[in-house]
């Protein structure tokens, strides 16, 4: 079997891509740099820029499964420009490679792209599932269906379409969790908000399982990329002081200070979606990390 990836020099990427490996899968990927191409026989890159509308067909040869994992970071400060950037950068290679297919022989069966939580209203009472249809009216609300209606296109060329929603990914590689640690190195580690709010948690190597689980199972639709046991982010912060064994007492960083600093971004900090893993599970996935306290514990002792 062989896959092609988007976004495989990624935080979630590469751990895809070993994980593919270890299986021996082979993988074609797409980059914009030439200096990241590789010509392994089970590692192959290709050039592509959605912006201009460019790829290299030859990247489908004998593929049999994509997964789209390519978007600008959201941890970025949202100018009206980036705003752009984080839509465009996903709306358009995801449009570019449905093009290309319409026009190519091809024998793909399957599209596994990613997602986020995002897609749900921050609440702090609702216990999202893939049932719940209401759209977040925040920015993230409209990235998210933005992008899953671009990839929902895919079905109309008979290949199979599953969204992974993801949450906050835990790992020490990179992502939210190193940057969140920094100020409890510092002993200014504190809540944020009100700490209440949910944060739907996993851990970077269930996600990638999740993605290969998706394939080997030829699974189909929509389904949340967390971990079992969300916690609050008072739960969290807690934890993470806990892990790294430094003092905690602080009082909570409040929401006009987040916003001062950060901006409209500052969302991604105090929004709330406690979701549902229960789908994933029903499919005879089964998590490494259930527990917070052990996921941190695996990226930071």
């Amino acid at each position: 079997m062989r896959v092609l990836i988007t976004g495989a020099t990624g935080l979630i990427g590469k751990e895809i891509v070993k994980k593919c490996h270890e299986k021996n899968i082979a993988v074609n990927y797409l980059t914009t740099s030439k200096n990241k191409l590789s010509n392994k026989p089970n590692f192959q890159g290709f050039l592509w820029n959605p912006s201009k509308n460019e790829i290299d067909e030859a990247c489908f040869k004998n593929v049999d499964i994509i997964i789209n994992l390519v978007g600008a970071s959201i941890s970025k400060r949202w100018t009206d420009t980036y705003k752009k950037e984080i839509i465009l950068s996903r709306t358009q290679s995801a449009q570019l490679l449905f093009n290309t297919l319409q026009n190519i022989d091809h024998h793909i069966s399957q599209i596994i792209s990613a997602s986020a939580i995002g897609f749900y209203p921050s609440s702090l009472t609702n216990y999202y599932t893939e049932e719940d249809k209401q759209v977040s009216a925040s920015f993230l609300g409209q990235v998210v269906q933005k992008w899953e209606h671009a990839i929902d296109a895919f079905k109309t060329l008979g290949i199979s379409v599953v969204k992974i929603r993801i949450g906050l990914v835990l790992s020490k590689k990179g992502g939210a969790l190193p940057q969140m640690i920094k100020p409890f190195k510092f002993g200014a580690g504190a809540a944020l908000g009100s700490g209440k709010q949910w944060q739907s948690w996993i851990h970077i190597d269930d996600l990638a399982s999740i993605f290969l689980h998706a394939l080997e199972e030829e699974l189909e639709g929509v389904y949340n990329g967390v971990a079992p046991n969300p916690e609050s982010n008072n739960t969290l912060s807690k934890a993470i002081a806990t892990t790294l064994k430094v003092p905690y007492f602080l009082p909570n960083i409040p929401k006009f200070m987040l916003n001062i600093i950060l901006g409209e971004m500052h969302i991604l900090l105090i929004e709330s979606q406690r979701v549902s893993s229960k789908k994933i599970e029903d499919t005879g996935f089964q998590f490494k990390y259930y527990k917070l306290q052990r996921a941190l514990e695996a990226e930071l002792k």
